[in-house]
């Protein structure tokens, strides 16, 4: 069902697995916090994958409001509230 997904808006399907492979990887990397670097970078990370996201569903003619959209704000919020909480 993924893979058909993808395949919908014309990305490959051997990309499903690295980007849910990757995604568990920032989560883990954004709730341990340990490094700060390796936090920037996982916050980077779903920033780009959400905002390609966005322009998926924009040019496969599904509008621009939906889930991808919702979690560009949720990354904002939850970048910036955890930044002005560390400092």
């Amino acid at each position: 069902m993924i893979k058909g997904f993808f395949e919908s808006f014309n990305y490959p399907k051997y990309i499903v697995i690295p980007l849910a492979i990757l995604k568990v990887f920032g989560v883990g990397m954004i709730l341990w916090r340990k490094s700060t670097w390796l936090t920037e970078w996982a916050y980077a990370g779903f920033f780009f994958d959400l905002v390609l996201a966005t322009a998926a569903h924009y040019f496969a003619g599904h509008g621009v409001v939906g889930f991808s959209l919702y979690g560009l704000l949720l990354i904002f919020s939850s970048y910036f509230l955890g930044k002005q909480i560390r400092d």
